[in-house]
């Protein structure tokens, strides 16, 4: 017959979670800024500086969504 004596459960801290969310949170934030000046800047070119670059305007937010967030 087998007896537990002690118990213990270490449970992430309060402080610990809040930091790893906010943390996660922050990450989040950058790269929607980071899509969104990608798509503003992208859309502000013209249609010759773009055919240039290889990118049709349909592309855009494909391209926006690759560079920010990775495939």
């Amino acid at each position: 017959m087998t007896t537990v004596t002690e118990f213990n459960v270490t449970a992430p801290s309060f402080g610990a979670a809040f930091t790893a969310r906010w943390t996660a949170l922050r990450e989040q934030m950058a790269k929607r800024a980071l899509y969104r000046k990608t798509i503003t800047e992208l859309q502000s070119l013209s249609g010759r500086e773009l055919a240039d670059l290889g990118i049709h305007r349909s592309a855009i937010k494909g391209i926006a969504h690759e560079a920010a967030f990775g495939k």
